[in-house]
């Protein structure tokens, strides 16, 4: 080899490895190059940050397809929707309670004790209100006391179960006694225009209350053994705290000459209005307890539309 390429080859070799040596002395790692490689479209090389910003900018088509659906979140107050429904429902059922225990509540009048003043087939409100209990709970509101003449609904004294309508003759401590169907109250008879009688037959307990007792029939038995203790000559005395009452239908109505006195306790009310009648389907008479409103059928061919809304007196 001659010195003129002897010397090429030492003056190339520097060229190629002061930069290496230059870094290795200061510890710098060497940047990676990127230039295309010789020979190689500029076009078709990418580095790889390029990639990485394609990847993040431009979503590949899978990953678009393979993306849950986005729902937008529930509104805080839609829970609580149905919690407000639950509550206005109970509202409802807790005010019918209310109202039909303290305010008002339907029957059905059963049979014929009261008429002319209920006929069988009326649908009434009974007001509650009106003769409450006259306790300190009971003063609280403008309650009525009970008088002679009033018609009042209470419990069945021989079966609280039962509801009964009558209209009310003696209170506490007055003497009553009847007379060829004619009643007397302290020795002063009745002047009763809603009174009927339709029976020519006679019966002498009916009609002569308190006479000839061991005679009749249909006398309850715990009051046949009671009514001479609430005697006093040819009257019977009412006693405290209680009430005579009768039916307007004098002659065929089971009243307190058959079963005895009604407690002031188990008076719950008044007869307020009429709110629904119809006609009589069946002749046959069950008993003489109110019943519950229930079903009406055929309303438009049996009602009786004069006595709607009728104001109880």
């Amino acid at each position: 080899m001659s010195n003129d390429q002897q010397t090429g080859a030492r003056q190339a070799e520097p060229q190629g490895t002061a930069p290496e040596r230059n870094l290795q002395e200061q510890n710098v790692a060497p940047e990676p190059s990127t230039a295309p490689p010789a020979g190689q479209d500029s076009a078709q090389y990418s580095t790889p940050n390029a990639e990485l910003e394609t990847l993040l900018t431009e979503p590949s088509p899978a990953a678009e397809e393979q993306a849950p659906e986005v729902r937008p979140a529930r509104p805080v107050h839609e829970p609580q929707r149905g919690l407000f429904g639950i509550q206005a429902f109970f509202t409802v059922v807790i005010f019918s309670i209310f109202v039909i225990t303290f305010v008002v509540q339907a029957f059905q009048i059963p049979s014929s004790s009261m008429e002319n003043t209920l006929l069988v087939g009326d649908f009434l409100l009974v007001d509650k209100l009106h003769f409450a209990d006259t306790s300190i709970q009971g003063r609280l509101l403008p309650y009525d006391d009970i008088h002679r003449g009033d018609i009042v609904v209470f419990y069945f004294p021989v079966d609280p179960s039962q509801f009964l309508v009558k209209r009310v003759i003696g209170l506490p401590g007055d003497h009553i006694r009847l007379r060829n169907k004619i009643v007397y109250v302290n020795g002063v008879p009745l002047r009763e225009s809603y009174a009927i009688h339709r029976q020519w037959v006679p019966d002498i307990y009916r009609d002569n209350f308190p006479a000839q007792m061991t005679y009749s029939r249909g006398i309850d038995q715990r009051w046949r053994t009671q009514l001479p203790h609430y005697l006093e000559g040819d009257q019977v005395v009412v006693p405290p705290n209680s009430y005579f009452v009768m039916g307007d239908n004098r002659d065929d109505s089971e009243d307190s000459r058959y079963w005895g006195f009604v407690p002031r306790a188990n008076v719950i009310g008044r007869p307020l209005v009429i709110y629904l009648s119809v006609k009589e389907s069946e002749p046959d008479r069950p008993s003489d307890k109110l019943q519950h409103s229930g079903q009406m059928a055929h309303l438009l061919q049996l009602a009786r539309w004069d006595r709607m809304f009728r104001l109880v007196r």
